[in-house]
């Protein structure tokens, strides 16, 4: 009986422990609100569509006719993030306070820890100002991943592993092209430079997240085709010459500088000639 009553008060004791963690569990709020902001943006795609007035003869279409054909949009470009600060609680923290107005799909702590904060769905807001070829509107079409990492550090092994699983599914799911891997120095070069030079493009591109060419001396840009032309080829914005160079130079060449070598004008060349199918040539004015 003894031994009973002593069984039954430390499963009590942890009955109540258990009930106290759950009712201070620090995103309980953050989460309520996700929920009913989520409720809030079903409701309106599933709404009916709103009359349209014919323009010519002011008329209303007599009925709603909705159509078969139709499914959901799905994201085309996946964009890597480093968090630029001190811990993964640091940033979930930071993504659940509405006054910071920024976010992300996912989070990828250092032990490996994914924390998917966002339906692949919505749009996060983890671009800002962006723009990549003709795309100027990167939160609508893209996914974003944000990695726990300073800015000033390597990677983990651990978030790299469980970076190429998530890249993985998401390739699959959404059939994403392998050039639309990109990072967030490539689609903001005036403000961003993340992920850092430490950050593994040519482990990813190798996995078919991203193109990645090393040099080749028998291969380099046409004479008469600048350097800013060939960035905008490629897809950066060349507003600021410096800017584009550098970002192109953190992500495919792993350098920070805004010089522009041999060796990276032949990589510049093989990334136009894989990406858009243009030859690039060694020609040289005469």
């Amino acid at each position: 009986m003894y031994k009973m009553k002593t069984f039954l008060k430390i499963n009590f004791f942890f009955l109540l422990v258990l009930i106290f963690a759950c009712n201070n569990f620090q995103y309980k709020a953050t989460n309520r609100f996700y929920k009913k902001q989520a409720a809030t943006l079903i409701k309106e795609i599933s709404a009916k569509p709103f009359p349209v007035v014919d323009t010519i003869n002011n008329i209303n279409a007599p009925q709603w006719v909705g159509t078969t054909n139709f499914d959901l949009r799905k994201p085309n470009f996946v964009v890597i993030h480093h968090t630029a600060q001190n811990s993964c609680e640091e940033t979930l923290r930071t993504f659940t306070l509405e006054r910071t107005k920024v976010s992300a799909h996912y989070v990828i702590c250092k032990d490996g820890t994914v924390h998917h904060m966002l339906n692949d769905y919505f749009r996060a807001w983890h671009g800002g100002v962006a723009k990549w070829g003709n795309a100027t509107d990167i939160n609508s079409s893209s996914i974003g991943i944000e990695i726990d990492n300073n800015g000033h550090e390597p990677f983990e092994p651990k978030q790299i592993e469980s970076l190429l699983n998530l890249l993985n599914k998401l390739k699959v799911k959404y059939k994403i092209p392998e050039a639309n891997f990109i990072g967030h120095a490539d689609i903001a070069p005036t403000r961003k430079d993340d992920p850092n030079i430490y950050f593994p493009w040519s482990l990813l591109a190798k996995k078919g997240f991203g193109i990645w060419f090393e040099p080749n001396t028998a291969i380099s840009l046409p004479y008469n085709l600048s350097i800013p032309y060939a960035l905008a080829l490629v897809g950066y914005d060349v507003k600021d010459t410096t800017a584009a160079i550098i970002a192109f130079k953190r992500h495919f060449r792993q350098d920070s500088t805004a010089l522009v070598t041999e060796a990276d004008k032949s990589v510049l060349a093989q990334i136009i000639q894989k990406k858009l199918g243009l030859p690039a040539s060694n020609s040289q004015p005469k």
